[in-house]
This record gives C-alpha cells, sequence and structure tokens, in this order.
C-alpha cells in the first residue's frame, strides 16, 4: 500500500464499528488535537496472529488510565476489534495500530471530562522500519533534547505527546544523513532511540539501559528472556555515554523496529557481530512460531 494514509482503500475499525477508511475522521476540535490527550500501540501481525497482542491491549488501557482516561473497550474486545479489522482488510501480515484519544465534546479546554475517549483500530503493510539497515546497521546521531524527568511526565504510558521531541530529534537526525538519534535522559544517561529501545555488548554480555525514565518495551522485555534462556548475562543499568566507545555491538528492539543492528553512534563504530545477529534470528522465528 502506498500514498498518503489518509487516501487509501481498506477498512478501520472505529467506535465499534468497521467503516470505510476514508471515512475514518475526527472533527477539528477533537480535545486530543489541541492538547495531546492520546495514547496508541504499535503491533505487528505475523502469519494471522498478533505477537504479545493481549500485552499491547492491556498496556493501551494501562496507558489511558495514566492520562486520567477510560477506554470503554475490555482488552478481550479491543482484540476482537484488531482481528475484525485485519479479516476485513485481507491481512496476514501486517502493522496494527491502536488508538484511544478524548474526542470532541462539551469541554475545548484543559479539562476534558465531558468529552468521550473514543477507539480506533486501523493497520497496514509495513517492512523494514529502518529499510536495509536492518542488515547492515542503522547509524544514530545523538539528539539534543532528553529523555525527561519522570516526575514531570506519565513515563510508563505509551502517549502521543511523549513523542513530540522524538519527530524533531527523527528530523534532525535524518537531515545529518543519520537513520536515527539516541537520547540521554534528564541525568545525562543513555537512554533510547526515538522509538526502540537499546542494546550494548561488551565482553559477551549484554548491556542496557535501565527502563526508569522510558518506556519499558515488550520487544525489549522479550529480548532480555530471549538472552537469559541462552545463558548470557544482561545488565539493565544506567549507563555514561563515555561507555559507548568500549561497547563492541549494539541494537535497538522494538515493534516496528524488531531486533535491528546498529552499526555506528555519531564516532562510534560498531560490528553487526554473532550475538546481535543470532538474537535477530531468534526473536525472527518466535515471533512466527
Amino acid at each position: 500500500m502506498a500514498g498518503s494514509y489518509e487516501d487509501r482503500d481498506g477498512k478501520i475499525w472505529m467506535d465499534g464499528k468497521l467503516v470505510d477508511w476514508r471515512d475514518a475522521n475526527v472533527h477539528i476540535l477533537t480535545h486530543a488535537l489541541h492538547y495531546a490527550s492520546s495514547v496508541f500501540e504499535g503491533e505487528r501481525c505475523y502469519n494471522g496472529k498478533i505477537f504479545k497482542g493481549v500485552e499491547h491491549s492491556e498496556r493501551l488501557r494501562k496507558s489511558a488510565n495514566l492520562l486520567d482516561m477510560e477506554i470503554p473497550y475490555s482488552v478481550e474486545e479491543i482484540e476482537k476489534a484488531k482481528y475484525d479489522m485485519l479479516k476485513a482488510n485481507g491481512w496476514t501480515d501486517a502493522y496494527v495500530r491502536a488508538v484511544a484519544w478524548r474526542g470532541a465534546g462539551e469541554d475545548m479546554g484543559v479539562s476534558a471530562r465531558k468529552n468521550p475517549v473514543r477507539l480506533a483500530v486501523a493497520g497496514w503493510e509495513w517492512g523494514n522500519y529502518y529499510g536495509d539497515a536492518k542488515m547492515k546497521g542503522a547509524k544514530l546521531d545523538i539528539a539534543k533534547w532528553r529523555r525527561p524527568d519522570p516526575r514531570t511526565i506519565p513515563a510508563e504510558a505509551k502517549a502521543a505527546g511523549l513523542y513530540m521531541i522524538c519527530t524533531m530529534s527523527k528530523h534532525a537526525a535524518e537531515d545529518r544523513g543519520y537513520s536515527d538519534a539516541l537520547f540521554m535522559d534528564w541525568r545525562g544517561y543513555v537512554a533510547e532511540a526515538t522509538g526502540a529501545n537499546i542494546f550494548f555488548v561488551k565482553d559477551g554480555e549484554v548491556h542496557t539501559p535501565k527502563a526508569d525514565v522510558f518506556l519499558n518495551g515488550i520487544t525489549r522485555r522479550t529480548v532480555i528472556g530471549l538472552l537469559e534462556e541462552k545463558g548470557i548475562t544482561v545488565h539493565e543499568r544506567l549507563i555514561e555515554p563515555t561507555e559507548l566507545a568500549e561497547f563492541e555491538q549494539c541494537w535497538l528492539t522494538g515493534t516496528a523496529a524488531e531486533v535491528t543492528p546498529v552499526s555506528q553512534i555519531r564516532e562510534f563504530n560498531f560490528e553487526v557481530g554473532a550475538l546481535t545477529r543470532d538474537i535477530a534470528e531468534t526473536y525472527e522465528k518466535l515471533v512466527r512460531a
């Protein structure tokens, strides 16, 4: 599928029913458009099965609650909506996007208690998020923005507003010839990329930033479990930027990114090594099992 995302054939599940793609619209005074009162999930369907779909639906509801919203659908109903959407479009392999938001209603200010919480589920066929970097390794810039103190934002929510600095940082990185950007956190420690968690390898052991200021990704947790099953030591800890020079391998994880090797972070270079390739292959087998 190509072209503008607003002008396509297909079906989108919206507020309890399937609607034509081009009719899946909201009013200009939708609260989420003005105040970022929106949460979402990105998921992948492989061979007709959404990988860890229930976990994603549970997190969607948790994210909404963290933003003081109650999604009017249960986890079971959200799961059914996803598969109804996939079936209506004839997809067995696709990216799935569930999004909940405060719609238009009686309130049009910061407060929005009188406005309905709405839910939609869309999807599209999507290849490698980083293109050929999936084999060669992505190249990362270092963002000027930082992941904020979790006392200032709901860091455990997958909330639309938290991606504002991600968009700006990815644009800046692309302008400089990179695939993506790496964030430091508010304390100066290594955090994550704009839409993916990060892992490093040193002396056969894996190091990944402690998920205390950013979203602890479902793919991140899955990969940690796979590494532990292989008997590989995983250190979840605070990582200083100066340590980048010491690491031998690096990769990103995320639903969209899957497991993508990193070959460069600014002046630091990494090998797309055996462990990186092994964990990428193991993850690929798992999601398609």
